[in-house]
């Protein structure tokens, strides 16, 4: 973190280190491990839902996993901060989320400050899961298939920047292309499964899920193609 950033921050925080060593974690019924510091501004019974929402098919992929749920994850060069309530100066530096290796286990800090409400920190845990699982399961050929014919059929639109960014390099001539076209398909297949667990959670208005930067994938594939 910048000299400026630590004068300007009134908040102090923590080494990942040091919360992964002294953290209780907690094992929810599906078999997920993960924890909360300080003032997420989650309560117990919420984060709870949300982790136990996870089904147990899914959660089997994450046996060697934690997920830390604190108000803000800084990455300073290889190193990981925490702070354990939200900071303006500070979270000009924080990300959503940062991943550290703790022996031959995964600590994923997912900063729940940085994101409006609960439907936010719901969508940025799941993502993180479905990627998770997809590294474990793969993705089946049915599914290859289907979100490729569409990118062939030009229908506009995606679930996420990620797979808007690869589905472009995929379908073009450069190096690498082929390497993108299955990054794409494990990109779109994380942010189904995403969706689905969303949905198990709360009340999904498919349409909440649209970012500016890219346009949204109708479920239909027509309602949307005509976005400018």
């Amino acid at each position: 973190m910048s000299e400026t950033a630590e004068l300007k921050a009134h908040t102090p925080t923590r080494r990942a280190e040091e919360v992964i060593r002294t953290a209780q974690i907690a094992q929810a019924a599906n078999g997920v491990c993960y924890t909360s510091l300080g003032e997420t501004a989650l309560a117990p019974n919420d984060l709870e839902r949300m982790v136990t929402a996870v089904p147990r098919s899914v959660a089997a992929a994450l046996d060697k996993k934690a997920y830390y749920f604190v108000p803000l994850t800084v990455g300073d060069g290889d190193d990981t901060l925490v702070a354990e309530r939200y900071d303006v100066a500070l979270s000009d530096k924080a990300v959503c989320h940062r991943n550290l290796a703790s022996g031959d286990a995964q600590c994923i800090f997912i900063s729940t400050r940085l994101m409006d409400d609960k439907f936010s920190v719901a969508f940025e845990f799941y993502i993180n899961v479905g990627h998770a699982f997809v590294d474990r399961a793969g993705v089946s050929q049915a599914f290859a298939d289907l979100v490729w014919k569409q990118a062939e059929e030009k229908v506009r639109g995606e679930t996420s920047l990620d797979a808007s960014e690869l589905r472009k390099l995929a379908s073009s001539s450069a190096a690498g292309a082929e390497k993108a076209k299955n990054d794409y398909f494990a990109a779109t297949f994380s942010d189904a499964i995403a969706i689905y667990m969303l949905s198990l959670l709360i009340d999904v208005d498919y349409y909440e899920l649209r970012e500016r930067e890219y346009p949204l994938l109708a479920p239909d594939g027509r309602a949307v193609a005509q976005d400018p």
